[in-house]
């Protein structure tokens, strides 16, 4: 364990927080806006495949397939193991890495600062807002009452950190280009801001990941639950 790194990286993220909490140079809210109107002017009847394209982008259906594109990453992953029990093994890293994005969300989940999307809060303020979910005949995601922080790309942070800790280095951009690529559709449509999940999501983890993936508690979590697969005596769990 190095702890100034982990101190290191903790530092980074409350200095991304300082950013977004000091009102002298609001670049956060310009940013914001800046992005939102950028991209929600196009979202107009005249770009039909445009909108049925975003509109796709965000429903529970492309959720789930980049659930199981991470999956498949994890499993091609698992197949450069040369271990016995590598199954199991890495159902145990998954295992702990969802365990890990659930705790910090319930954890998110009380901090005392809550915003609405900015879909609905430029609505409120009486600004014309184009709406994903207006113009295609399926359910779209493309408004929030609370959107931060984002935890789209909370849980594709989780995932590239563990990509980064347990696989083998050349999986690492890999994870990094699709976490940002499947964070971006909440954020064209305008139900997460900008800062919701490149600003808060990116911070809120560089403050907890370090001491989950770079001191033992990782390891030792995964080593736990195979131990806990040793006693299911399921095939290949005693190679564990």
């Amino acid at each position: 364990m190095s702890l100034k790194r982990i101190l290191t990286l903790n530092l980074l993220g409350l200095l991304i927080l300082f950013s977004w909490w000091q009102t002298t140079l609001p670049i956060w809210p310009a940013l914001d806006e800046w992005i939102f109107f950028s991209f929600n002017h196009t979202i107009t009847e005249q770009h039909p495949l445009w909108v049925t394209l975003l509109g796709a982008l965000n429903t529970r259906i492309y959720d789930a397939a980049t659930f199981f594109l991470m999956l498949f990453v994890l499993v091609l992953a698992m197949f450069e193991d040369k271990r016995p029990a590598r199954v199991w093994h890495w159902f145990s890293i998954g295992f702990v890495m969802l365990a890990s994005a659930g705790i910090i969300a319930l954890i998110n989940n009380k901090l005392p600062y809550a915003h609405e999307s900015p879909s609905l809060f430029f609505h409120d303020m009486g600004e014309h807002v184009n709406y994903v979910s207006q113009m295609v005949s399926f359910k779209a995601k493309d408004s929030a009452g609370d959107s931060f922080p984002g935890d789209h790309g909370m849980m594709l942070l989780v995932f590239t950190s563990f990509v980064m800790r347990y696989a083998p280095r050349k999986w690492t951009p890999i994870a990094i280009i699709m976490a940002l690529c499947f964070s971006m559709p909440r954020i064209i449509v305008g139900a997460h801001w900008f800062e919701d999940v490149y600003m808060a999501s990116l911070a809120i983890g560089l403050i907890y990941l370090p001491w989950v993936l770079m001191t033992p508690l990782s390891d030792r979590c995964i080593r736990g639950v195979e131990r806990l697969l040793r006693l299911t005596h399921l095939p290949g769990t005693q190679r564990l």
